[in-house]
Formats: structure tokens, C-alpha cells, sequence
């Protein structure tokens, strides 16, 4: 083992907390956790059920390395992970408009999801909740939210929900007419889109009239 030290652990109230450095690469890191679980701090690693916090710093983990890190972890027997929580936002990427962001969940009052492309929400837009990206919006749910797309001017982008009932829309500049003015009634999934600087609804069947050519998702 190194100087170098690439995690931090330290006791607190609810148990521990595992700071790992985002820098230093994925493997080091692992190596570093499996050395201080078996050799360091044994008299924080012992005894009775240990709650365990691991904060990752801006590293973005994938799903495999957040359950190798558990696996690592989950070797003494009395610790058990609560949360791996990284302080990124966005996986880092081009100006890739297309770029596609799946988001699984529900986006509640005072949350916003940023995204630099298209973004595909499976779950409820909640009032009160915020989508910002740079591309189209689809939502497999209720969207009763803002939702902004094409928030760096991109006009073409469009909205789509399967129930769409908004607190506001926009696209580009253009802001939406009032809520209440779009009470279509109908259960289809609907899309908001530009026509000549104007907002408008359409069913999603529709949109091969908009667009010639298919929306592709690039991930």
C-alpha cells in the first residue's frame, strides 16, 4: 500500500462515513478499501452492527462499481451500507444534443434534473418539480411540473408526457399559455412543439408530421 491515501473514514453519530477520493482510479480505490478493512482501524470495524455512508465526491460510479464497492464492504460482517452518494449532477459529455439521459423515479417539489440532451423521465413530474435540458423531454408519467427543453435556444425540441398537465412548458424562450389551457381531456401522450414561435399540443402519433426523420436515441 501507498502514502498516497484515497479514503477517509470517519465515525459519526448514525456510524461511519467512507470519503473516497474522485480522482484516483477506480481500482486503487478498491484495492485501498479491501487494505483498511482487513489491516486499518480495527477498533472502528468491530463489534456490534456499524451503519456505513460512503460519499463518493464528484466520482460518477457506475451500477457494478457502487455494488462492488458494497461487496468490499459487506466482507465484515457487523458493517452494513446505507447510501453511496456522489456529488456529481451530470456524467461529463460533449454538445451532443441528442445525448440521451433515462432518469428512473419521481422528480418532487424543489428537485430539478438538468440534463445536456435529451432526457426520458420514467416516472411523475411532480408541481412544484423542475426537467432543464438541452433537448427533447419525454415523460412516461404524469408531468405536472416545469419542464424546460431546448434550454440553450434549441427551437425544434419538443415535450412529451404521457399525461400532460404542467405548471408551465418551455422550449427555447417561448413560455407556455396558462395551465389551464391545457385540459385536453384526451389520455393519449401528448407533445408540446413550436409552430412559427407559438407553442402547441399534439398526440405523440402525430409527431412523424413534425419530424421526417425518426427520433433516435443515442445513449
Amino acid at each position: 500500500m501507498t502514502d498516497k491515501q484515497h479514503i477517509t473514514i470517519k465515525g459519526v453519530k448514525e456510524g461511519l462515513v467512507f470519503l473516497f477520493d474522485d480522482k484516483c482510479e477506480f481500482s486503487a480505490l478498491l484495492d485501498e478499501l479491501q487494505f483498511k478493512l482487513e489491516k486499518s482501524h480495527q477498533q472502528l470495524l468491530t463489534g456490534p452492527l456499524v451503519h456505513v455512508h460512503v460519499k463518493l465526491g464528484t466520482r460518477q460510479a457506475s451500477d457494478d462499481e457502487k455494488e462492488s464497492i458494497k461487496a468490499t464492504i459487506r466482507q465484515r460482517g457487523n458493517l452494513l451500507v446505507q447510501s453511496i452518494e456522489s456529488d456529481a449532477l451530470e456524467e461529463p459529455e460533449g454538445e451532443n444534443p441528442h445525448n440521451l439521459k433515462v432518469h428512473t423515479g419521481i422528480i418532487r417539489s424543489g428537485q430539478t434534473l438538468e440534463h445536456n440532451g435529451n432526457l426520458l423521465l420514467m416516472g411523475d413530474l411532480n408541481p412544484g418539480g423542475t426537467l432543464l435540458c438541452t433537448g427533447d423531454i419525454y415523460v412516461l408519467g404524469a408531468l405536472r411540473g416545469l419542464a424546460h427543453a431546448g434550454s440553450q435556444g434549441r427551437e425544434e425540441s419538443i415535450i412529451a408526457a404521457s399525461l400532460m398537465r404542467p405548471t408551465q412548458l418551455r422550449i427555447g424562450e417561448v413560455i407556455s399559455r396558462p395551465p389551464d389551457e391545457w385540459m385536453s381531456g384526451d389520455a393519449a401522450m401528448e407533445f408540446a412543439y413550436l409552430n412559427e414561435g407559438v407553442m402547441k399540443i399534439d398526440k405523440m402519433s402525430h409527431l412523424h408530421r413534425l419530424r421526417i426523420q425518426p427520433v433516435v436515441f443515442k445513449a
